[in-house]
């Protein structure tokens, strides 16, 4: 008597889409030049102020040279690095009234065509987040040591940063329509023009003062 054949295969179907998404997230870095730029300016102005002295004795030289770090990693983590890594962006915008309205946006897209990986959503995050706790660190550390000459350089650099980390937080949270309607209250309105009125006033006071002392010296 013969055996008849059975058939134990069982169809199978093999999403390679979905596996070729899974690749793309986890490849290591699809941006190099602004996952490499969202550090250097941050820890380049951390590096500076552990060590200027080593290089300068001059305290406006690195004054102005910290500044200008802080200045453009604010710029670039805002602008670029934001935008690029994790698809995030936050702006403020002025209507025909003269009213102020703080945009804060997300980048809705699928895994396939997604615009950061994993790699680079984690090397955004740990930067933000990191760099203005170092900030908060040197900001009671001038306290305590009484190097008060630093204090406004040290407040500088915890606004310019905290400014990033706190509208990406609110860029990720929530989606763009609920964080608009809680961007348009009073006090987180007043927090942003604080902190840009905080940006601007040292910028140009400090490179005003920067340069009326090279010119005392020379």
């Amino acid at each position: 008597m013969r055996d008849v054949a059975v058939d134990d295969t069982e169809d199978v179907s093999l999403d390679l889409g979905n596996e070729d998404e899974l690749d793309l997230r986890k490849a290591k870095i699809r941006h190099p030049l602004a996952s490499f730029f969202h550090l250097f300016f941050r820890i380049g102005a951390i590096v500076a102020y552990l060590f200027c002295d080593w290089f300068s004795k001059s305290f406006a030289t690195c004054f102005v040279t910290i500044l200008l770090l802080l200045s453009f990693d604010f710029w670039s983590v805002k602008n670029v690095t934001g935008r690029l890594l994790v698809g995030l962006r936050w702006c403020n915008q002025i209507d025909e009234d003269g009213k102020s309205h703080w945009i804060f946006e997300a980048k809705k897209v699928s895994v396939n065509n997604s615009a950061s990986t994993e790699v680079e959503a984690r090397i955004f995050w740990l930067g933000l987040i990191i760099c203005p706790m170092i900030w908060t660190i040197f900001f009671f550390s001038t306290l305590f040591s009484l190097k008060l000459k630093w204090l406004a350089l040290v407040v500088a650099g915890i606004s310019l940063q905290s400014a990033n980390l706190y509208g990406y937080i609110h860029c990720k949270t929530g989606g763009q329509k609920k964080v608009e309607r809680a961007a348009s209250k009073f006090l987180s309105q007043q927090l942003f023009q604080r902190i840009m009125n905080i940006i601007q006033q040292y910028v140009s006071a400090h490179i005003v003062w920067y340069f009326s002392e090279q010119c005392m010296v020379t």
